[in-house]
């Protein structure tokens, strides 16, 4: 059986949009100052703190990212992010390709840096449930530690030449999937700068996922002759 799994915010959900039209709603023109700030403090928590739900990751980020650039927020105000977690849009090039996978017999599961129920909200925005999603609070750590991924090996198992992982986030995700021998591949929708080679294929949008797929699973049939 075929899997492949994916990253969902950054790959499938258009995070960044979400984001910024919540915190806009939040501290106004300081949304863009609030986000690069965001980035930092979440990756910082989630190191630190692995154990942390993700819920709280996101409000004690927005707090500490909002208080750098002289915003502060009330609690309630940092809470904004989990409660508006139901409005992240799906990016339009989604749908089409995970039925296109689907229609080849491929199985789909989402590895994800977030919280069992605030994934359930998003879940109800996709036409079709997934196989399988592993989400942080299940295995207690965060990515680019690989604990996701080894839950996944292990609940499914998966072969490695069955598997491809996609992703946006080069830190996040291609960057483990190398080191663990993953075949992966890096929808690059936000233009990083990373090194391109460190991915299986390095591609612009989802509507290359399936062919990107197909075209890695015959070189590998090819490779095993």
């Amino acid at each position: 059986m075929r899997w492949v799994t994916f990253d969902c915010f950054g790959t499938l959900v258009d995070w960044h949009a979400g984001f910024a039209s919540i915190l806009k709603s939040i501290v106004g023109d300081r949304a863009s100052e609030v986000l690069a700030g965001y980035h930092r403090y979440e990756r910082l928590l989630e190191r630190e703190t692995p154990h942390m739900q993700y819920k709280d990751v996101l409000a004690e980020s927005l707090s500490r990212a909002a208080a750098e650039v002289g915003v502060p927020l009330t609690d309630r105000q940092a809470r904004h992010l989990p409660e508006g977690w139901a409005t992240l849009p799906v990016f339009d090039d989604v749908e089409p390709m995970l039925e296109e996978l689907r229609a080849t017999g491929c199985r789909l599961a989402v590895l994800t840096n977030c919280d069992d129920d605030l994934f359930e909200q998003t879940q109800r925005s996709f036409k079709v449930p997934f196989d399988l999603v592993v989400t942080a609070e299940r295995v207690r750590d965060y990515k680019p530690s690989p604990a996701h991924f080894h839950y996944f090996s292990r609940w499914s198992g998966v072969r490695k030449d069955d598997w491809v992982h996609v992703a946006c986030s080069w830190y996040h995700d291609i960057a483990p999937a190398r080191a663990l021998g993953i075949t992966r591949v890096w929808v690059d929708r936000d233009d990083t700068g990373e090194d391109p080679t460190t991915a299986s294929a390095h591609i612009r949008s989802a509507s290359q996922i399936c062919e990107t797929v197909a075209r890695l699973g015959a070189r590998r049939e090819r490779s095993l002759g």
